[in-house]
C-alpha cells in the first residue's frame, strides 16, 4: 500500500441541525504522484462532505482534507455512535483503494407535533376527537395524555393515556368528550378545551379544540308548548270569570176567583251582580338547562402559510415567504430546478439548453420552468401553476421536477428494494410534505438536492439505499395529509399525486426560515 491515512479525531459528536469537523490526514509513502478521490460510506453518508473533493499528493509528502458532518434535525438519522468510512480511490492505482473509518455520536433531541383531528367536534351526549402526535425528534417519546377544560363541564375518556412513540413515528390517541349536565332545549353552545401531551421533565403541551353540545330538543317546540299553555290558561279564566249567574226571588200568589182585588205594588226583584273570580297565576315557563360543547382539533392539522413571493435576502441564503420568482436566488433548489431542467430527455421542449447563472431564477430559467409546468399539469392534471403562479418555483412545483425523475413503475421504490431511487423518493416525499422549511429542514433538503443533483451528472459512483420502515412511515405522512388512502406503500395514487404536484395545504404557499443558508457546490453542476 502506498497510502498512509489518519482520521484526526477518530470519535467526534454532532448536534442534528449542527455541524462537525474532522480532519483527514494522507502520506504518500509510493514513489509517483498520485491524485486521490474520496468518497463517504455508511449510513450517514448523505450528510458527510469531503473538502476539497479530491487531491494530488507528490510521494513522501502530507496533505489532508476536512470531513463536515451535518444531519438535519430530523428523526432520521437517529440518536447513538453511527460508524462512518471514507474511500480513498487513488487514480494511478485504483485498485488500492484505502478505506479509513470513524465514528459519528448523534446527540438525541425531542420534538413532538401534535393536532386534534377533527379540531371541532359536535354531538348532544358525546363527542369523539382524535388526537394525532408525531414523534420528530429521533429519541422514543414517552408522552401522557389528559384533557380539561374551563368549569369542569366535561368529562374525559382517553385511550390509550400512555403512549411510547419511536422516532419519525405517529400514533392517534382517542379522546370520548361527555358533557356533565344534558341540554334538553335550545340551540348550540360552545365549550373550550384541551388534550394536554405531558412528558416527563417537560411543560406540559395543551391541544386546544372546541366541543360544540347541541340541544336535545330544539327551541321552537319548547316555545310553541308554553305559547299554547298560556293561551289555555288565559281561556279558561275569562270563562270562569264572565259565566253569568241568575236567580229569580218572583213570589207567587193566588187570589180567590170570585174576589177582585186591586194589584199590590209590585215586589222589587233584585238580580245578584256577576261573580268575578281572580285570575288564576299562569306558571312559570319550563326552565332550560345549560347546554355546552366542544371542538376538538393537525393536524397538519392544517396550517396555512402566508402567501407572499421573493426568495428573501439574497445575501444571506433562501428566508422568507415561497414561492421564488424571477430574479430570486442564488440557492440550492434553483440550482436543482436548473439541473433537472437541463437533464430531461433530449426530445422534450422544456429541456434547458441555454447558459444559465447558477442557482438564480433568470430568463432561460424561468421560460423552461414555464414550458415543464404546462406541460406537467396538461399530462397529470397538474396543480402547480394554479399553487405557485406560472413561472415561480414553490412547492407544488418543486415536488413536480422531483418526481419527473419517475416514471408510472413502483417497483423500484417497494420494501425491500435497494438503489439509488430509494433516496430519491425519500426527498421527493420530504419536500412534498414540508410547509415550514426551518435551519434543520431546509439543510437537510439541501443535502438532499445536492445528492439528487449528483445523482442527475452522473459526477459520482450512485449510492444504494433500502425501502425501509422508515420510508413507509413517510410515505403515509404524505399520504395522510393530503387526503390519500395511508397505506405507507408507494402505490399508482401516491405516484399520480406526487407527479401532479400535490402538496400538504396545497395552496399554503410556505415559507423558507433558514439564514446563511450554503451548500458545497455540485461537482459539473
Amino acid at each position: 500500500m502506498s497510502l498512509w491515512t489518519d482520521l484526526e479525531p477518530a470519535s467526534t459528536t454532532v448536534d442534528p441541525g449542527g455541524t462537525a469537523t474532522v480532519r483527514l490526514r494522507l502520506r504518500n509513502t509510493g514513489d509517483v504522484v498520485d491524485e486521490y478521490r474520496f468518497m463517504p460510506v455508511g449510513d450517514i453518508a448523505p450528510y458527510v462532505t469531503v473538502s476539497p473533493s479530491t487531491l494530488r499528493i507528490y510521494p513522501g509528502t502530507t496533505d489532508s482534507v476536512e470531513l463536515t458532518f451535518a444531519p438535519p434535525r430530523t428523526p432520521d438519522p437517529a440518536a447513538g455512535p453511527h460508524p462512518y468510512a471514507i474511500q480513498v480511490i487513488p487514480t494511478e492505482q485504483p485498485e488500492a483503494t484505502t478505506v479509513p473509518e470513524g465514528s459519528l455520536t448523534i446527540t438525541p433531541f425531542t420534538e413532538i407535533r401534535a393536532e386534534l383531528v377533527p379540531h371541532t367536534v359536535k354531538g348532544r351526549f358525546r363527542g369523539r376527537p382524535k388526537l394525532a402526535l408525531d414523534n420528530i425528534g429521533n429519541i422514543k417519546l414517552t408522552a401522557s395524555v389528559n384533557g380539561s377544560d374551563n368549569g369542569d363541564q366535561l368529562s374525559y375518556d382517553i385511550r390509550p393515556s400512555n403512549v411510547q412513540i419511536e422516532p419519525g413515528r405517529a400514533a392517534f390517541v382517542k379522546a370520548t368528550l361527555k358533557p356533565r349536565q344534558i341540554t334538553w332545549f335550545g340551540g348550540k353552545e360552545n365549550r373550550p378545551f384541551s388534550l394536554a401531551v405531558q412528558r416527563s421533565g417537560h411543560e406540559p403541551m395543551a391541544v386546544p379544540g372546541t366541543y360544540v353540545q347541541k340541544g336535545v330538543l330544539p327551541r321552537w317546540p319548547a316555545a310553541f308548548l308554553s305559547l299554547l299553555l298560556a293561551l289555555l290558561i288565559t281561556f279558561v279564566v275569562l270563562w270562569l270569570a264572565f259565566k253569568p249567574q241568575v236567580r229569580s226571588l218572583a213570589t207567587e200568589q193566588m187570589a180567590p176567583a170570585d174576589v177582585t182585588a186591586l194589584p199590590s205594588p209590585p215586589m222589587p226583584v233584585t238580580l245578584p251582580s256577576p261573580t268575578v273570580s281572580s285570575a288564576a297565576s299562569v306558571p312559570p315557563a319550563a326552565h332550560s338547562g345549560d347546554g355546552g360543547g366542544s371542538k376538538s382539533g393537525g393536524g397538519g392539522g392544517d396550517k396555512s402559510g402566508g402567501g407572499g413571493g421573493g426568495g428573501g435576502d439574497k445575501s444571506d441564503g433562501p428566508h422568507g415567504p415561497l414561492p421564488w420568482r424571477p430574479g430570486d436566488g442564488p440557492n440550492m433548489y434553483i440550482q436543482f430546478a436548473q439541473v433537472r431542467l437541463s437533464t430531461l430527455s433530449g426530445s422534450d421542449p422544456c429541456k434547458l439548453t441555454e447558459h444559465v447563472n447558477l442557482g438564480m431564477m433568470d430568463g432561460p430559467t424561468v421560460t423552461a420552468l414555464k414550458c415543464f409546468q404546462k406541460a406537467n399539469d396538461k399530462r397529470y392534471d397538474g396543480l402547480t401553476v394554479d399553487t405557485d403562479g406560472l413561472g415561480n418555483l414553490g412547492r407544488s412545483t418543486m415536488t413536480a421536477l422531483k418526481f419527473a425523475h419517475f416514471g408510472s413503475n413502483t417497483s423500484a421504490v417497494q420494501p425491500g428494494q435497494k438503489n439509488p431511487d430509494v433516496l430519491w423518493m425519500t426527498s421527493a416525499v420530504l419536500w412534498a410534505d414540508t410547509e415550514v422549511f426551518d435551519d434543520g429542514a431546509s439543510y437537510g433538503n439541501g443535502l438532499y438536492n445536492r445528492a439528487d443533483n449528483i445523482y442527475l451528472l452522473n459526477t459520482q459512483p450512485h449510492t444504494d439505499f433500502e425501502a425501509n420502515q422508515q420510508l413507509s412511515d413517510l410515505i403515509g405522512h404524505y399520504q395522510r395529509d393530503v387526503g390519500l388512502t395511508v397505506t405507507g406503500k408507494a402505490n399508482d395514487e401516491t405516484f399520480a399525486a406526487l407527479h401532479a404536484g400535490r402538496v400538504k395545504n396545497q395552496y399554503a404557499p410556505g415559507t423558507m426560515t433558514s439564514k446563511n443558508f450554503a451548500l458545497p457546490p455540485v461537482p459539473g453542476g
